[in-house]
């Protein structure tokens, strides 16, 4: 494959990275991650209007047409600069499920709403347990008539307490092996029942503890077959954890580039501290394993929009890198700006934080690396 972004592709990330540096400066950043909706409605809209949430969805259902490569690009360019907001929530985690595996009614009804900004979706996923396999479902949904009837709790899911729907992972049945009997169902977030509490965290994020208590969801809001859904989680948490290494490679491309300027410009015993060897080394080691990161990303991502069979096992080498290498760079950073990078004037610091979580989002590094010992051994096929 080629490496280098084509035209269209260069023309998006130069818009991108322009747009973002103006609209989303870190005064904003520190402000949502104060503020109780966790994102800006000024700035979602404006995102809207550039036609990001439709990237990757058909013109047919208000979309542009555009790969999931193409969508990392813009991707990278929101890692770079830490827009807060439920963009990944409602365009990877629910919409792109809901055009691979809805039905044509769901996709008419959802996603030219998500395309055009007017509908927040997420994804229910985690439990307890907090382990990406399928026996870590345990929320049930019983039958009730025509209806499902939804009892548990969901943890860590994104946006849920700005979301107007959510893709609610359970299991409605038991089979030989874990994987069946897991379902996907489409849930109004306003339906009765339905509790939500943003939990505190480390960068600000809004993840919430979804309570479902007697929840009903008509049976015609199932997503895929029923009992056979986890076939759809696993392409979902695919494309999550790309979608994660692109913000990764972003933000990392920022710390690198923020540190080798300064180590251009900070003086010590009268020349400039990025003539020193240890600090020249430790800048270049960054620089290549952002590199690294970036090539890796873009192959995943390749993978993924070209239905490759290796995509999934692209994804977790690219995952297992990524979960790494940004957290890496992040305290590589602050130790070439010394004291001053440990302060919370600094934005550096906001990367740092964001480095931790995105390192186990979606599966951390050694998750990926069993996925890939898995893949490469046969166990995985």
């Amino acid at each position: 494959m080629n490496f280098s972004l084509n035209e269209e592709q260069v023309m998006l990330k130069t818009s991108a990275r322009n747009f973002l540096e103006k609209e989303c400066p870190k005064r904003l950043v520190r402000e949502m991650a104060a503020n109780k909706q966790g994102y800006s409605p000024e700035l979602w809209k404006k995102l809207a209007e550039l036609g990001w949430m439709g990237l990757v969805f058909p013109e047919e259902y208000g979309g542009v047409g555009s790969t999931f490569l193409d969508l990392t690009v813009v991707l990278e360019e929101m890692g770079r600069v830490l827009v807060p907001g439920p963009f990944v929530p409602t365009v990877v985690l629910a919409g792109r499920p809901i055009l691979a595996a809805g039905t044509e009614q769901q996709k008419r009804r959802l996603i030219p709403g998500i395309a055009n900004g007017s509908i927040i979706a997420t994804l229910a996923f985690l439990e307890a347990g907090g382990e990406l396999a399928a026996s870590a479902i345990n929320v049930r949904g019983t039958t009730h008539g025509e209806d499902f009837i939804i009892d548990g709790t969901k943890l860590f899911v994104p946006d849920a307490h700005v979301a107007d729907y959510i893709l609610c992972v359970i299991r409605t049945g038991d089979g030989v092996s874990k994987e069946e009997g897991v379902t996907l169902l489409l849930v109004d977030a306003k339906t009765v029942g339905i509790h939500t509490e943003v939990l505190k965290t480390l960068t600000g994020e809004k993840l919430c503890e979804v309570v479902f208590s007697n929840v009903m969801v008509p049976r015609g809001n199932i997503l895929g077959v029923l009992g056979n859904g986890w076939q759809i989680v696993q392409r979902i948490l695919d494309e999550a954890a790309v979608a994660e290494c692109a913000w990764m490679t972003g933000g990392a491309q920022w710390i690198l580039e923020t540190t080798v300027n300064y180590a251009r410009e900070r003086l010590a015993f009268g020349q400039p501290i990025g003539s020193f060897q240890a600090v020249a080394h430790r800048c270049a080691n960054m620089a290549i394993e952002v590199e690294g990161a970036i090539s890796i990303t873009q192959y995943a991502a390749w993978a993924i929009s070209e239905n490759d069979p290796e995509a999934s096992a692209a994804a977790s080498v690219a995952k297992a890198w990524c979960s790494e290498m940004y957290k890496h760079v992040a305290g590589d950073g602050i130790q070439v700006h010394g004291a001053t990078g440990f302060t919370w004037d600094h934005d550096l610091n906001l990367y740092f934080k964001r480095a931790k979580t995105s390192e186990i989002a979606f599966g951390d590094g050694r998750y990926h690396r069993e996925r890939v010992a898995a893949y490469i051994t046969g166990e995985g096929n």
